[in-house]
């Protein structure tokens, strides 16, 4: 079973998202046209909120804390300094029990490059709008946006060609130089006070990361993909996307890795869309105010990266796993945004896709709609009781959706 969470920013025009029936017989609206050949293998969710993403006293930051919520369901300690804290993300806690059988625990991308310093949103650190996933409450994981670095980090690049004899000769140098970092840092931390003790052991959890890798990459005798290592960062911002969508469908298929997180854009994105016709910052147009033209310009970005995501769809769809099936057969995608109305900051009723089959236990080709204040967290747990992990709790969770 593989997991994905993809996110894309600033909200959406939700009349022209959200399907007006419920049940199997709906239609998709504008916006979600473009998924009209994988309607069977969707699944619309209506009416799931984020509580933690709003202010609950603490003022401006919504972009921020929708980025950092949207995977934690943990409220964001308003602070732009190092003493961030927030919570794990889901795909960490998959990722825990599941990366013990793959060679990356987990694959997280963006499209930005990251920020993990200063402050970016209303008092909050860059590290809160630039990530997605959380290993620790303290601690992100950091995405990768040049397609070139995602390819070498699954595969090797040229490093891993060549003859059983030279990968164990790079293998063992490899151990050498992080036997000797080890042992450095180890003589530092001595010396280090309790703040710069905390980065140390996050230097260090990295460390033994890579170790952990390296002996699993010698174990594994997996065939290294029919695909050419991409050049570098696209220079179109469709063909970025496309490249880590390929990347991720690849990771899934040699089965590097079986949980992954997309953060096409932050939330809070000025990024303007010249291409379809929308030269504007795409911020600047989510705070429409009704706006005929406005509305009119949002709802092409937002058909934009649903177009993205039916490419993703398609890929997965098309490429077959080691059962016979599919690879969307066996895979439970999340697609949304951690706000629903930009105009007004909305973080209930948000716009969410669960794609994919769940290897069987997923009923997709509906509309869901749940009605009350049913936090987002509540389908991470469902999901998670699908890749057997057990949890009692994430975030602001408050049960399981029975229903998906």
């Amino acid at each position: 079973m593989r997991m994905a969470f993809i996110y894309s920013p600033n909200g959406r025009n939700m009349p022209l998202w959200t399907p007006k029936a419920v049940g199997n017989n709906f239609a998709l609206e504008n916006t979600l046209s473009p998924l009209a050949k994988h309607r069977s293998m969707l699944q619309v969710l209506s009416g799931l909120d984020h509580d933690k993403a709003k202010a609950n006293g603490d003022g401006g930051g919504d972009h921020a804390r929708a980025n950092a919520t949207f995977l934690t369901g943990c409220q964001a300690k308003k602070t732009s300094g190092a003493d961030i804290r927030i919570g794990v993300s889901v795909d960490q806690l998959a990722a825990e029990k599941l990366g013990d059988e793959t060679l990356l625990r987990s694959l997280e991308m963006s499209c930005d490059q990251v920020r993990q310093s200063g402050g970016c949103d209303s008092g909050y650190a860059c590290a809160y709008q630039y990530n997605l996933s959380w290993k620790s409450e303290r601690t992100p994981m950091a995405p990768e946006h040049d397609p070139r670095a995602v390819f070498e980090r699954l595969f090797g690049g040229a490093a891993g060609r060549g003859s059983a004899e030279d990968r164990a000769r790079r293998a063992h140098e490899r151990k050498s130089v992080l036997d000797y970092v080890m042992d450095d840092a180890k003589r530092l931390n001595k010396r280090l006070g309790s703040n710069d003790r905390h980065k140390m052991d996050e230097y260090l959890t990295a460390v033994r990361e890579m170790e952990q890798r390296i002996e699993k990459a010698e174990k594994m005798s997996k065939a290294l993909p029919d695909a050419k290592a991409p050049t570098g960062v696209p220079g179109g911002y469709r063909e970025h996307i496309r490249s880590l969508y390929d990347l991720m469908v690849l990771a899934f298929q040699s089965d590097s890795t079986r949980v992954a997180s997309f953060m096409m854009a932050h939330d809070g994105s000025n990024r303007s869309f010249s291409e379809i016709g929308v030269p504007q910052g795409h911020h600047h147009i989510s705070h429409h105010k009704r706006d005929p033209k406005k509305l009119e310009q949002l709802a092409k970005i937002d058909k934009f990266y649903v177009e993205q995501f039916a490419y993703f769809m398609e890929r997965l769809r098309s490429t077959k796993d080691i059962d016979g099936k599919n690879l969307l057969d066996n895979s439970m995608i999340v697609f949304g945004s951690g706000i629903a109305d930009p105009d007004r900051h909305a973080h209930d009723d948000l716009p969410l896709l669960l794609a994919g089959g769940g290897g069987g236990t997923l009923n997709p080709g509906r509309h869901v709609r749940f009605d009350g204040d049913v936090p987002l967290t509540n389908l991470y747990l469902s999901m998670l009781d699908r890749v057997g992990v057990r949890a009692d709790r994430i975030g602001d969770s408050d049960g399981r959706l029975p229903n998906i």
